[in-house]
């Protein structure tokens, strides 16, 4: 039995206008409504236009760093879209709106996966049955939303999924260890932080890594270092080049290495145990990698020491029950029955952009290629599309699901900062 729905605002007037017109065909004129509320102690907010084209576009948002240190405070909004400035014209083209602010912060993904469809239930049943419901995720949102593909092809018509992590947690979590690991050899990671497969349960970015981390990367003399550290770590994807500093480094190097403590920390509680390992890693660099770094004053014989030191280290094995429990919600099937269409930064420093390779590459195992569309931008950074490349998107996938023809390239024009030409690399 469904759990008990809890509504925490009363009804207004325009709800009650709105439901006494329901059964009018959608893009009629209705009362608009933005409601607002808890569920099974999920915030949510629903906004719908008062002309509605009958889709329902379901947001699912991005992690959210838990309120586990002094000082710190837990958003709880409940938001719309990728973006507050795209709620008004998403809703002018007359797309309603819903989205969840989850049970909890933090690695919540089973919660999510749930709160965000108790969320497109309470709609159905509570303000009026949609034509089409789209999950529209983002970064984090995109582990429900591709995994809600999977469960509820009965509930959803589509997904849209922004900046996605394709790979699947256990794939993107060992993903990271190069870094951590190499990190380790170059710099040094203090005994107080934990281990390279074990952080430290309550470890602080801001007050702990941070101190540290912020001075070596502030220090240009350190540059080559974090240079073989981002190649070794293959980010953002070997053989991608970023721009030159400051628009990638250093940023991308604050990004990962607070995953890579703190939030990893957080899913270690959650989990049990540690959950990574680099057993079947092998730590290399190309030629051209190395010219490069040698280009830059890192002798090659410092770099073929580091790796050999990289690889003499590759015993760090997870615990199993905890391995399981990240794995659970958080790896993927293929076995989608409805279009998902995917957009990625090419330069992306967190989800790198290989994660398209390796959804493409899993859904094409399960003969469902013809279900996943995915185009890449000219951006730089994690999520940086534009609102323009979102509601193209946005537009894009409502059109495959209203008319069941995939997408094409020309509708991902160039002049947006798309490239239909770009092949993304191997996972």
């Amino acid at each position: 039995m469904r759990a008990k729905v809890k509504i925490l605002i009363t009804v207004t007037v325009a709800l009650l206008i709105f439901l006494s017109i329901i059964q009018r065909p959608p893009a009629t004129k209705a009362a608009t409504l933005d409601l607002s509320g808890e569920i099974n102690g999920a915030p949510y907010r629903i906004r719908v236009p008062e002309v509605w084209n009958g889709t329902l576009l379901i947001f699912a948002h991005g992690y959210r760093d838990k309120a586990d240190h002094p000082g710190e405070i837990d958003n709880r909004t409940a938001e719309v879209a990728p973006n507050a400035a795209l709620e008004a014209p998403l809703l002018a083209q007359g797309f309603a709106l819903a989205g969840s602010a989850y049970k909890d912060n933090g690695w919540a993904i089973g919660d999510a996966i749930q709160d965000t469809k108790d969320l497109a239930v309470f709609f159905r049943d509570n303000v009026a049955p949609p034509q089409r419901t789209i999950i529209v995720a983002a970064s984090f949102g995109t582990f429900v939303g591709f995994k809600s593909m999977e469960q509820f092809g009965g509930i959803y018509d589509g997904a849209l999924c922004l900046c996605g992590a394709g790979a699947g947690a256990t794939r993107l979590w060992d993903s990271e260890i190069p870094l951590y690991l190499g990190y380790d050899v170059v710099f040094g990671i203090p005994p107080s932080w934990g281990t390279v497969g074990e952080v430290r349960n309550d470890i602080d970015f801001d007050t702990e890594v941070l101190a540290k981390l912020a001075p070596e990367l502030g220090n240009i003399a350190n540059f080559p270092k974090f240079e073989f550290l981002r190649l070794v770590a293959k980010n953002p994807g070997r053989g991608i080049t970023p721009p030159p500093p400051p628009a990638f480094y250093p940023g991308w190097a604050l990004t990962d290495f607070f995953f890579l403590t703190e939030a990893r920390a957080e899913l270690q509680r959650r989990a049990g145990g540690p959950f990574v390992q680099n057993l079947d890693q092998d730590y290399t660099l190309t030629a051209a990698e190395k010219a490069y770094l040698a280009g830059l004053g890192l002798p090659t014989p410092v770099v073929d020491a580091w790796l050999a030191q990289m690889n003499a280290r590759r015993d760090i094995e997870a615990d199993a029950a905890a391995r399981n429990y990240v794995r659970n919600n958080t790896d993927f099937n293929g076995k989608i029955r409805h279009p998902i269409l995917s957009v990625h930064t090419i330069v992306d420093p967190l989800l790198v952009v290989a994660n398209e390779s390796a959804y493409a590459e899993l859904n094409a195992a399960k003969g469902k290629e013809d279900l996943l569309f995915q185009t890449f931008t000219t951006g730089v950074g994690h999520c940086n599309l534009t609102g323009p490349q979102v509601l193209t998107a946005i537009g894009a996938i409502d059109l495959w699901v209203r008319t069941g023809v995939r997408p094409t390239t020309a509708q991902f024009p160039a002049g947006l900062g798309f490239n239909s030409a770009f092949v993304p690399p191997a996972f």
